[in-house]
């Protein structure tokens, strides 16, 4: 379930050197604020050790420098747990995470929410009891999902995955990794009752030029790929809302507001509304593909989106 933000007004196109970044909305009256840091402290942003995360963390820097607060970025620092540990050790003041991270790895929930507005509710009210909160989420969602190519999905008649039973039979590549438990191949098959498949394990990448070259038919994807913003593959509906949801939302501490003051998060929200599915496939294939610094990438797109 895809997020929509009230008051949000379309879309701001900017073509910006080797990249067009499209933007969906802006919030009425979201300019940069007034210098506002004062004697604040500094805030200490933190972002883990990927394309998306580094544009995230430098997004949110970028914008709160502008609105004057005091910001430090520390990127790579680690995985879920170790960001975590960060977070909880005050090391970070806060860092963009994903709602279905938190209740599977973080709170090890051993169930998963029907919407993505209960998997927020959940992952927020978890951070609540860790002295933490949690501010709205992106529109966006970083999970798994299956692809398959337009022709593949015409001849078929394919719309969802259960829908790949109407195949003779279905070629899927996975990641050698996500063979086996919650999420996997094995699970997936199970769940949807797709008798009619075989596996081909590859890892992450070679599952677009292997279905480009037909040597698979459908492919475990991540759903910001940057290979997906062309539009050269179609995404098949999860019915089953099997690979949950993975929207991103600030982690904070809870006395950071109270430091900061009210318009503090009201930065981060005005950063967070704008980033849909495909700004975010943008903002990755800039520096996956095209080879720009995410600071740069960042910076792009707050100033087509009238944030600098």
């Amino acid at each position: 379930m895809r997020r929509r933000t009230p008051g949000r007004r379309p879309v701001r196109v900017l073509a910006a050197g080797l990249l067009a970044f499209v933007s969906f909305a802006v919030l009425s009256g979201c300019g940069s604020a007034a210098s506002v840091g004062g004697g604040k402290p500094t805030v200490v942003i933190g972002a883990k050790q990927f394309t998306e995360q580094w544009i995230i963390g430098e997004l949110y820097k970028q914008a709160l420098t502008d609105a004057g607060y005091h910001v430090e970025l520390k990127s790579n620092i680690g995985s879920t747990t170790i960001i975590d540990g960060a977070l909880t050790s005050g090391q970070i003041d806060l860092y963009p995470e994903y709602t279905g991270v938190i209740l599977q790895v973080l709170a090890r929930s051993k169930s998963v929410p029907h919407t993505a507005a209960e998997t927020f509710r959940q992952a927020k009210a978890y951070q609540e009891t860790r002295g933490l909160t949690m501010l709205p989420p992106t529109p966006f969602q970083n999970r798994n999902a299956v692809a398959v190519k337009p022709a593949f999905a015409k001849k078929y008649g394919l719309k969802t995955i259960s829908d790949l039973k109407k195949a003779d039979h279905v070629v899927f590549a996975e990641y050698p990794d996500n063979m086996e438990g919650a999420l996997g191949y094995k699970d997936m098959v199970r769940s949807y009752g797709l008798p009619n498949t075989s596996v081909k394990t590859l890892n992450i990448g070679l599952q677009y030029p292997a279905l480009d070259h037909g040597q698979v038919d459908a492919a475990d994807v991540f759903t910001t790929d940057p290979q997906l913003a062309r539009g050269g593959y179609t995404i098949l509906e999860d019915t089953q809302g099997y690979y949950g949801f993975q929207n991103v939302a600030p982690v904070l501490r809870k006395g950071v507001q109270e430091e900061q003051g009210p318009g503090f998060a009201k930065v981060l929200n005005q950063v967070d509304a704008l980033l849909t599915d495909q700004a975010i496939r943008e903002m990755n294939r800039g520096v996956d593909t095209v080879r720009l610094a995410p600071s740069e990438v960042a910076a792009k797109f707050l100033k087509a989106n009238d944030i600098r």
